[in-house]
């Protein structure tokens, strides 16, 4: 097990060593932030003074490594657009983005479980083919496109939800929260659904297929030929093996969520890390658009290797494999 854990932490750092050089590149390769910070008519000694003071006029190689050094701190420097620390920008616009993403999340992966098990049980019905058809809307249609359908038809039309913002959060030290008023989670409801919506219906589709493809093992017969239920069959032995397959596609799509947060940001106005960075973009702010590349890597190489472990929590295959290569 330690040995595993290990080789999978390595892989990660590996991985986030070379997102952190594309993000380090984006300096290099995306514009002088020298002159976007003091201008077109600074003169050749202060650009020579400001390039002095940034460390800028020292090799790549030690200029990376002080990136690095300083991006495992969380200091990614200066905003070019807000002259403010990146980390206090993304400190403030954290919150939203994790609870958008943990609402969107919730509903994907409830909806999409309990609907992918129900249409596998009851595949001929109708309300079965009533969602199966709703998901292929939910899969094809844009998430830019949802959103504002959701806006016209429960915010323009029913006047019920608000169209954007969010809400009156409260602020519990550094961080806040709309999750204790009322207007916060009403502002929560068209994002979270918006956002979850493409998620669910792969997670619904997924779960159906692989449940279907177990409840036609041989196992699952000789459960039923000894007399269990078919609660117990569907659930205590069905479900519990479809989820195994499942796991992977489903950790790396509730970390797409988070990734992929900018459009339903953008749409919404939604003020967490997504729509920073789309501004980030408008202005050519290079700090913040490293610090976002850097930090969803983070996301995603973390879920990866959560997902990792489970695997060999749930999946006892893994761990005679792991005892037979030991020995």
């Amino acid at each position: 097990m330690l040995a595993f854990v290990l080789r999978r932490l390595f892989q990660a750092a590996l991985v986030m060593l070379v997102v952190a050089f594309v993000a380090f590149s984006l300096f290099n390769y995306v514009g002088d932030p020298i002159n976007m910070m003091l201008g077109q008519d600074a003169t050749p000694e202060q650009k020579v003074e400001l390039r002095e003071a940034l460390g800028l006029d020292k090799p790549d190689y030690v200029q990376f490594a002080a990136f690095v050094g300083n991006a495992v701190k969380g200091d990614f420097g200066l905003s070019l657009r807000q002259a403010r620390p990146v980390s206090t920008l993304i400190k403030e616009r954290l919150p939203a983005t994790l609870e958008l993403a943990f609402c969107a999340a919730i509903i994907a992966l409830v909806g999409g479980v309990v609907m992918g098990v129900y249409t596998a049980l009851n595949r001929n019905g109708i309300f079965s083919q009533f969602l199966l058809t709703i998901s292929l809307v939910g899969v094809s249609l844009p998430t830019f496109l949802i959103g504002i359908l959701l806006i016209l038809i429960f915010a323009v039309t029913l006047q019920v939800l608000p169209s954007y913002g969010r809400g009156d959060p409260t602020q519990i030290g550094w961080w806040s929260t709309g999750f204790l008023t009322t207007s916060g989670l009403r502002a929560l409801v068209l994002p979270s659904i918006t956002l979850s919506l493409g998620t669910m219906t792969l997670i619904m589709r997924l779960v159906r297929s692989e449940m279907m493809e177990v409840l036609r093992t041989d196992y699952i017969k000789f459960a039923r030929a000894r007399g269990l239920t078919n609660q117990a069959v569907n659930y205590g032995h069905a479900l519990k093996n479809t989820l195994v397959p499942v796991m992977t596609i489903t950790g790396l799509q509730l970390g797409s969520i988070i990734a992929f947060a900018i459009v339903t940001e953008t749409v919404f106005q939604w003020p967490g890390m997504g729509f920073l960075f789309i501004q980030s973009v408008q202005f050519a702010d290079i700090p913040v658009m490293a610090a976002y590349l850097v930090l969803i890597s983070a996301v995603f190489v973390t879920i990866n290797l959560i997902v990792d472990l489970l695997y060999y929590v749930v999946d006892p295959r893994l761990r005679i494999e792991q005892t037979s290569t030991g020995h």
